[in-house]
């Protein structure tokens, strides 16, 4: 019986991988098709791909083992800590710091120096220097707890090694490499997996795709720590819960897919055939969302273009209109400053006036 349903992995859109110009030759045997410039991965390999990393977690835990859970990206930072937390595992968020797994000792001193300045401040010992002094060290303690915190019960290294997006984490890997500790990755089409020992070819963008099989992984975890016989069970969280803590009921096919996809489903299908239907509606739905879009800027762009016509029409008026008027007001100035010419009669002489 598999873990998880293919029904379940196309609704989390575990199958899309990057564009086909962005792809790794190495990733080649984890790809379904291409479809409109995107490489599809075969989820038939993921599902056995998960089954496998699945069980090496539930045996390693259950032989008190710790896997310790890497992902620093935005999309995977709150998944991971939930996750860890649930499953009482260790896990990187912030930063992976160079040397944490190959320079282990130096890290445990550094998770000892934050609990040493915890117990100052909670004993009221900052009190007791300068103000100065005492925000450096509060400074100290909230830096240290980003980068630690997660890994702060953790003395010694771990068994296993769970990332999601191997490039961004390419130094966790060549360090648990280095190390011989098995390596678990969510693997998109864009990256390498020969590093990696146990490949889960996934979409590892996609926040719904990480919450999902990210979950899986912490179930196992959940799962191996219940095999064990130093354990009691109230000491065990739930093995199902969602990310708010809830109890994560059964979802039936109509509650994880959608009406046309339920429609094409039909007995005669093969798995390719039912992963390349749903796939074509995935992509139809996605032209369909694209040409509307199209549609409206095009509107758009007509109703600005006529706007921007009458408001010219209407300048042009106006201006017009003011130019008349400006032009019979000056005439009208012309006319009033004109000045009147007096002609001045010439004087005659007495000669001429007896001659008159």
């Amino acid at each position: 019986m598999t873990i998880i349903s293919m029904k379940a992995l196309l609704e989390s859109g575990v199958h899309f991988g990057h564009r086909t110009h962005k792809w790794h030759p190495a990733m080649k045997p984890y790809i379904f098709t291409e479809r409109n410039g995107i490489h599809i991965i075969d989820l038939q390999k993921t599902v056995k791909s998960l089954q496998s990393a699945y069980n090496m977690v539930r045996d390693t835990v259950a032989d008190g083992g710790t896997v310790l859970f890497v992902g620093t990206k935005r999309q995977a930072q709150e998944t991971i800590q939930d996750e860890a937390v649930r499953a009482g595992m260790p896990y990187v968020t912030a930063r992976w710091l160079g040397g944490m797994l190959t320079n282990w000792r130096t890290i445990r001193s550094r998770i000892n120096e934050l609990e040493r300045l915890e117990r100052m401040r909670d004993k009221g010992d900052f009190g007791r220097i300068t103000k100065k002094e005492a925000l450096i060290l509060s400074r100290e303690i909230e830096r240290l707890e980003t980068l630690l915190g997660g890994i702060r019960q953790m003395t010694r290294p771990p068994e296993l090694l769970f990332v999601v997006d191997i490039r961004r984490e390419s130094t966790a890997i060549h360090e648990a490499n280095l190390l011989n500790i098995p390596v678990i990755a969510l693997v998109d089409t864009n990256c390498d997996p020969r590093d990696v020992d146990y490949v889960i070819p996934s979409n590892d963008d996609a926040i719904r795709a990480i919450k999902l099989l990210v979950a899986k992984i912490a179930d196992a975890a959940i799962e191996g720590k219940a095999m064990r016989k130093d354990i009691g069970e109230e000491e065990l969280p739930p093995t199902r819960v969602t990310m708010t803590g809830a109890e994560e009921p059964e979802l039936s096919d109509e509650e994880l897919l959608g009406a046309a996809t339920l429609a094409k489903i039909s007995p005669r299908l093969s798995v390719a055939e039912f992963e390349e239907e749903v796939i074509e509606d995935e992509f139809e739905n996605l032209e369909v969302e694209e040409a509307e879009v199209e549609e409206v800027e095009v509107e758009d762009l007509e109703v600005e273009e006529a706007e921007v016509e009458e408001a010219e029409v209407e300048d042009l008026k106006v201006d017009e209109a003011e130019a008349e008027e400006a032009e019979v007001e000056e005439v009208e100035k012309a006319e009033v400053e004109e000045p009147v010419l007096e002609v001045e009669e010439p004087e005659l002489d007495e000669t001429e006036e007896n001659k008159e």
